[in-house]
């Protein structure tokens, strides 16, 4: 089948901004004065990317040349290998940062080592059980972000289960009520964060919006799939970037006499409004040169490595600007910088010493040839 190019370059962009968004969140005392202010909306973009892709890639295979075994084994070998990287990586982290939580409580290595056999096999962490051994109640706390892909795993066995054997009109159905959910969750602050940035721990509004934010996009990226009808569109792996790197940076929206948030009402638009167009303008555009399709294709491969294995060089990075008290982004940009190239070249290594060579034997391995 046909590959979109510029939809692997743009999740690679994505990517990229949720780096930047946590090395500036080491300086923002809320979600109002942070820089990327918006970046964790780069999330619901992924669900979107990862449903259209998913259904364009199996809608017409899952049940007919594909079994529901064979698609499990399809998705577990692209994603679980990074998964348990993540984890060897931010438990080598917190042991190096000398096994304390946030508080400076000690704690021990063998919930250290029971947090990490969990993450492994992806049993996310209840808020205050021993092996939450960061103290802040997250889901996997030796890989924060790893909340995402547990909610990616749960899309992916609907799609297999459920999703998939829908109508396009029944499928219309659940994308427009899952999306009545998503706004109302939005839009009247159900979290009570006044922001969307909600589903990192099993605390009850966060799952319900973790779930939310999951099911709507991916959902939605399905329905894309099945309606997609592409055009002629030049530069579209520019105009897109350009387009959510605005969307991102848009400043935290209050204004406290509003009777609905109006926060949650940007949200809600780029979710339901605008994602879904840059995902249509994205597949319908081509790369038109070598140098286009070779920077869409790198951005596409360290895209998700990237996301996978950036988060414990952050657990270093914010210990040693609290242990160095340093306060200012002016006085440690170099250093920022650093953690930028470090977190790519990490994930580059990652992808070629270790997920491209697992990932090829566990194909050979366990699926078959057809």
């Amino acid at each position: 089948k046909h590959h979109y190019h510029i939809l692997d370059g743009l999740r690679g962009v994505a990517a990229i901004v949720v780096v930047w968004f946590h090395i500036f969140e080491a300086y923002a005392t809320s979600h109002v004065d942070q820089i990327i202010n918006h970046g964790y909306l780069a999330v619901d973009f992924f669900f979107i990317l990862s449903g259209f892709v998913i259904g364009y890639a199996y809608d017409d295979r899952l049940g007919k040349t594909m079994t529901t075994g064979n698609f499990f084994k399809r998705r577990l070998i692209r994603l679980h290998p990074m998964i348990i990287m993540g984890v060897i990586l931010g438990a080598i982290a917190f042991l190096i940062q000398g096994s304390v939580q946030w508080d400076g409580k000690h704690v021990a290595i063998s919930a250290v080592m029971l947090s990490t056999l969990c993450a492994m096999f992806f049993i996310p962490a209840l808020p205050g059980a021993r092996y939450e051994v960061r103290g802040n109640g997250e889901m996997f706390p030796l890989n924060g972000p790893s909340w995402s892909l547990f909610f990616e795993y749960i899309g992916n066995i609907l799609y297999a289960v459920f999703i998939h054997r829908l109508s396009t009109k029944a499928l219309t159905v659940l994308v427009v009520l899952l999306g009545t959910g998503l706004a109302g969750f939005t839009l009247f602050d159900v979290s009570g964060y006044d922001m969307i940035g909600v589903g990192w721990t099993l605390d009850g509004v966060n799952f319900l919006g973790g779930s939310l934010r999951m099911l709507f996009p991916f959902s939605l990226g399905m329905l894309l799939s099945r309606k997609f009808k592409p055009f002629q569109m030049k530069g579209a792996f520019w105009i897109c970037s350009i387009v959510l790197l605005i969307l991102f940076c848009v400043p935290y929206i209050k204004v406290d006499t509003a009777p609905i948030s109006l926060n949650g009402l940007f949200e809600a638009a780029c979710i339901i409004l605008i994602f879904p167009v840059l995902v249509w303008l994205g597949a319908s555009g081509k790369t038109t040169d070598k140098r286009s399709t070779q920077i869409c294709k790198f951005l596409g491969d360290i895209s998700y490595p990237l996301y996978a294995v950036h988060y414990p060089i952050m657990y270093l990075f914010y210990a040693w600007l609290i242990d160095n008290e340093l306060y200012t982004f002016a006085e440690i940009w170099p250093m920022a910088i650093v953690v930028y190239a470090g977190s790519i070249a990490l994930a580059y290594l990652c992808l070629k010493l270790y997920d491209e060579p697992v990932r090829k034997w566990l194909g050979k391995k366990f699926l078959r040839k057809k």
